[in-house]
């Protein structure tokens, strides 16, 4: 079984696999008991490493890389309170408990099978012997001559493949668990005093500002791109009627089609954290974030709006922010867009109710780390702009989230998904752009990024791991920082703009606005 769902074919399965006809072999030279007991164990190692094949698809098919057995049950959980918010807690228990039952069965199948063809080989000893005899020579002809069906071997090992793939990953994540400590505690500006931090930035009231999947798909795949790319130039011809200017470029994300958080933090600490391991090593760390930078400083106050967060969340602290609002602490009374709590605009408009709007009296500037949802698969229903004074409670988006498509309608069609997708970050970009545009001022400076691709079913099979970034300003001083990165103008980067690495972008920002480097070694 090949471990990508494009992978299977019919060629696929017309193939002789050398690891059942060693294990033939051996069962012929083994006594009853330890026959019995090896052939138990074998079809559970055979149902263990079809589960992995499985879990391998879905990653490949979701988040664009193959399943890491170390790291990667705990998204299990995730993976399923996406689902609970997507297709409601009846169906996603049923779901679950149906999975459960034929995981269960085919352990139990398939060590009583290999039981039982062991068995069979046992009382037709003869007839066995030459069996493997013959399909032992065919295989080794098969493999000297490299003879294919449709591209595909005869002789196969890919359960040995498997295995010792499987094994080469662990080790893999192991040693760079620990590599990676080392790396997290290098820091270029680890020890740079606070005055010495983006000095060139004192009195602005910065936005870092993250859109669920904004991927480089959504501005050049075809479907999605005409959409996208038409609001993006409408809202970049808005920002200039309003004083503003911005310069776009490319980044390449550390992750993709999902674990958004991975992004955020690969971002802001200027690390590569591809992993959960990883992610948990830097939150434990010292390492300075972007976000924490301005909190160090002493010059900004700083805020998060994380409408996303359902639960405690102890990696404020690490991010350097002084106050954290949740999906429940932003007042919202309206419906759920499948798995976003509640639609960008509100949350902008709740970020200026209850922050951004709000006097400060410590004569500080502010620091906002912002994270949009409405873009967040399965991409039904998407809400809809309405007036800005009419958003209140939340309560206006009940009929459109009624009238909206059905999540699983979405899910079932990947035409219906892509487009959708589309649409839902033509949303959040008005709705961004529209709230700039309405309570920015001179000292206002919008980071905004996507965090990741699109899953691969929307994004394609083959799609790079970029993702759009801009740096939107009044101040033209704001701007000319970053004149000699060779960013596009406006909200929409060329195709051949730049592309760094996300955990490049912090050195970068910190750099281009007068931040001195005091290299902490660890």
């Amino acid at each position: 079984m090949p471990n990508s769902i494009y992978g299977i074919g019919p060629a696929n399965f017309l193939r002789l696999p050398g690891e059942a006809i060693a294990g033939a072999a051996v069962m012929l030279a083994l006594p009853r008991r330890p026959r019995v007991v090896l052939a138990a164990v074998s079809g559970v190692v055979l149902a263990a490493l079809t589960l992995l094949n499985w879990l391998d698809m879905g990653f490949r098919q979701y988040l664009g890389r193959t399943f890491n057995m170390v790291l990667d049950w705990t998204l299990l959980g995730d993976a399923q309170s996406y689902l609970e918010d997507s297709l409601g807690r009846t169906a996603t228990l049923a779901a679950t408990a149906g999975l459960i039952v034929v995981v269960l069965l085919m352990f139990a199948v398939l060590a009583l099978c290999a039981v039982r063809l062991s068995n069979v080989i046992a009382r037709h000893q003869r007839i066995a012997t030459r069996a493997t005899l013959i399909a032992g020579v065919a295989w080794v002809a098969c493999s000297s001559l490299g003879l294919e069906i449709a591209g595909v071997p005869l002789a196969s090992d890919t359960t040995v493949a498997a295995m010792h793939s499987q094994t080469e990953r662990v080790s893999e994540t192991l040693k760079d668990e620990a590599e990676f400590g080392k790396i997290a505690k290098v820091d270029a500006f680890g020890d740079t005093p606070p005055a010495q931090l983006v000095p060139d930035l004192r009195g602005k009231d910065m936005l870092f500002t993250f859109i669920e999947s904004y991927g480089r798909s959504a501005i050049e795949d075809p479907i999605m791109a005409p959409g996208v790319d038409k609001t993006l130039d409408e809202r970049t011809e808005a920002l200039t009627k309003a004083g503003y200017h911005a310069k776009s470029g490319w980044l390449t994300s550390a992750t993709y089609g999902g674990s958004s958080w991975l992004g955020h933090s690969t971002t802001l600490s200027g690390l590569w954290i591809s992993n959960q391991q990883r992610y948990r090593t830097v939150m434990a760390s010292d390492h300075l974030s972007l976000t924490k930078v301005f909190q160090k400083s002493g010059a900004w106050d700083t805020v998060g709006i994380m409408p996303g967060v359902q639960k405690a969340w102890p990696e404020q602290s690490y991010f350097g922010l002084d106050k954290v609002y949740n999906a429940f602490e932003l007042g919202y009374k309206g419906p759920k867009f499948s798995w976003s709590t509640m639609p960008d605009q509100y949350t902008l408009e709740q970020f200026q109710q209850r922050v951004h709007g709000k006097k400060r009296t410590d004569g500080k500037a502010l620091m906002s780390e912002i994270i949009l949802t409405s873009s967040h698969q399965p991409w039904a229903p998407i809400p809809k702009m309405v007036g800005w004074d009419q958003l209140g409670d939340g309560s206006i988006f009940k009929p459109i989230e009624a009238a909206g498509n059905k999540s699983a309608d979405v899910i079932a069609d990947t035409t219906k998904s892509r487009e959708e997708y589309g649409k839902s970050i033509q949303y959040s970009m008005t709705a961004l752009t529209e709230w700039l545009t309405r309570y920015g001022s001179e000292d206002t400076v919008l980071v905004v990024l996507g965090d990741h691709q699109p899953i691969a079913r929307v994004s394609g099979n083959h799609a790079s791991r970029d993702v759009p970034i801009s740096i939107i300003a009044k101040d033209p001083k704001v701007l000319d920082k970053v004149a000699d990165w060779g960013w596009s103008d406006g909200l929409r980067p060329a195709h051949d703009a730049p592309v760094w690495k996300m955990s490049a972008f912090r050195d970068r920002f910190l750099t281009a606005y007068g931040s001195t480097p005091h290299p902490k070694k660890g």
